[in-house]
């Protein structure tokens, strides 16, 4: 290498799933939206996921989301999600960390009492309220994606499992929702390795059986999630309480419940007429750590679905700000599909002085 070249990082997480901020560092993406810089990443320049998610820098359960200038005049920022199954268009920890992350850094102001701010993901426009108190970062709602059923109890036979009972529902990916308990499962931490098994056994029966389709944007892939779903509890007229546990394929467990998994278990208790708008369900997951999803509204699409307008609420924190070096040279380090990216760039700005609103 002829000189240094360095990632600017802030290390978080939310409900105990890490997201590492990649919030310098890399040369501007092309494309004109952020949904297209994504989509640039994936087939050009994948190796910046795979650099950060792998040895020596990192590991799989972690997450990634890099820090871009918005392309839509309506958001403060960007952000691309980046996972060990790729890049999901959204992703509600991924979400809660960054938007505390851009809070943190001054990348949005921070301002005490409540804050509201915009965001551009792959998926598009998610409006942000932050909470801060005595200028902490105490509680971060963004919307969740419109959610709806798919699939209701449908079943098959794993190899190695038995009969399953599923539905599948779409919540910014497609999620088998599975009962727990009918599985042997109580959702304790103990239990998280047998629930990677089972899960992966499960994901790749269905993947094998079924593919899904999105109503306007058609194939996403194969399926990527599971959710785990324990016994709901009711808590107060308006609020219920679940333990949860999320998979990833292949092979990891989330340490949080993920939002986008919350998002998928309110639309289909919604759709099983147990939950309405209104309404919060709290997920607990395997580390006692929890997200909250609220039912906004619900709405037909699609010509067949209802849809669940939702919230998803959470708290994140910072773990570590670090500056990595990045060297080619490295027999450990695979410079593959990331070097023509990587710069020496200061922390990205905010493209507008208006960064956030009150």
């Amino acid at each position: 290498m002829s000189h240094e070249l360095t990632l600017q990082l802030l290390d978080t997480h939310a409900g105990g799933d890490v997201s590492r901020i990649v919030i310098g560092g890399i040369d501007p993406l092309p494309g004109d939206t952020v949904r297209q810089q994504m989509e640039y990443l994936e087939n050009d320049a994948d190796g910046l996921r795979k650099l950060l998610l792998n040895e020596p820098y990192g590991i799989p359960e972690m997450s990634v989301d890099l820090i871009v200038p918005a392309c839509d005049p309506q958001a403060q920022m960007g952000y691309i999600i980046m996972e060990v199954m790729g890049y999901p268009v959204y992703s509600g920890s991924n979400t809660i960390c960054t938007a505390t992350a851009l809070l943190e850094t001054g990348l949005i102001p921070k301002r005490e009492g409540i804050q509201h701010f915009t965001l551009e993901s792959p998926a598009g426009l998610v409006q942000i309220e932050a909470r801060v108190e005595n200028g902490v970062v105490e509680a971060i709602t963004c919307g969740g994606l419109p959610s709806y059923i798919d699939t209701h109890r449908a079943q098959i036979h794993v190899p190695g499992v038995g009969d399953v009972t599923y539905s599948i529902a779409y919540s910014g990916g497609f999620y088998a929702l599975v009962d727990a308990t009918e599985l042997g499962f109580s959702l304790k931490r103990e239990e998280e390795r047998a629930l990677a098994e089972c899960a992966h056994r499960i994901v790749e029966a269905i993947q094998a059986h079924s593919g899904f389709s999105h109503y306007t944007l058609g194939d996403v892939g194969p399926l990527p999630f599971l959710h785990f779903m324990g016994p709901v509890e009711q808590i107060a007229d308006d609020f219920y309480r679940s333990r949860s546990t999320t998979y990833v394929h292949p092979g990891v467990i989330c340490r949080s419940t993920t939002g986008t998994g919350t998002s998928a278990r309110l639309a289909l208790m919604h759709y099983e007429g147990t939950i309405k708008p209104g309404d919060k369900l709290e997920t607990v997951s395997l580390r006692e750590t929890g997200f909250i999803g609220e039912v906004v509204a619900v709405r037909e699409a699609g010509g067949k679905h209802q849809v669940v307008e939702n919230t998803i609420t959470g708290k994140s924190y910072v773990l570590a700000r670090s500056e990595i070096v990045v060297n080619c040279d490295d027999p450990m380090v695979d410079c593959g599909g990331v070097h023509h990216i990587l710069s020496d760039r200061h922390p990205v700005a905010v493209n507008r002085s208006d960064a956030a609103t009150a």
